[in-house]
């Protein structure tokens, strides 16, 4: 039944529609962003639209430009180095203290965001797949327990769900996620220190790859 707790405010609506496209690949990198453009698209007013597109260029999405418009933000190879250095020190930390403190409740929903990526991988549902991939990692971090990690978790999550689905191996990254919950379940520590470094190295390989497969097209 709707409610009040239910209601969702069109700025957020259009903030979180336009993340989706940018992150599911809908909106390549470099795509212009125009105010009228996307209100008359989405069916709102220019107002929720302007702050849908400030929303996107704090969370690191979207590049501003003069006046009324935007693009989808082009990210350089040195900003994915910056983004993977920041991303393996965090991870490192969340899956260590994840294999810790995880309590049932997290573990059954990080098996929850588990199933749902092996199912999408199985059936070659790429979109599915990567973005229940980020919600593994993003559990993950919510089991360790740190709220000053959750904090910074949520500031960088947006570039970090894009990182994270910068990978064509649905199948093999899945199946990676699924070693790290097996040893996570049984809190061996080292064992998710060992996957978690593998993890790291294939998503390098795989970013690197996907981006030269990107540039050929």
């Amino acid at each position: 039944m709707a409610g009040d707790d239910t209601f969702e405010p069109e700025s957020e609506r259009v903030t979180r529609t336009l993340r989706d496209q940018i992150l599911d690949g809908v909106r390549a990198p470099g795509s212009k962003l125009v105010e009228r453009e996307l209100a008359a698209e989405l069916g709102v007013s220019r107002l929720p639209v302007r702050d849908a597109l400030k929303d996107l260029v704090n969370e690191g999405l979207v590049t501003p430009r003069p006046r009324s418009w935007a693009v989808v933000r082009e990210f350089t190879a040195a900003d994915v180095e910056d983004l993977d250095e920041v991303k393996a020190a965090l991870e490192m930390l969340a899956f260590r203290l994840a294999a810790q403190r995880r309590t049932r409740a997290g573990l059954a929903r990080l098996r929850a965001d588990l199933d749902a990526e092996l199912s999408a991988a199985a059936k070659g549902e790429a979109v599915p797949a990567r973005r229940a991939a980020a919600d593994f990692h993003e559990t993950v971090t919510a089991l360790a327990d740190n709220e000053l990690l959750n904090e910074l978790g949520r500031t960088l999550s947006s570039r970090m769900r894009w990182l994270l689905g910068q990978h064509d191996d649905i199948v093999g990254v899945a199946k990676e996620h699924e070693e790290l919950y097996e040893a996570i379940e049984a809190r061996d520590v080292p064992r998710v220190e060992e996957l978690a470094l593998k993890h790291l190295a294939t998503g390098r390989s795989e970013a690197a790859a996907h981006r030269k497969r990107g540039s050929e097209q």
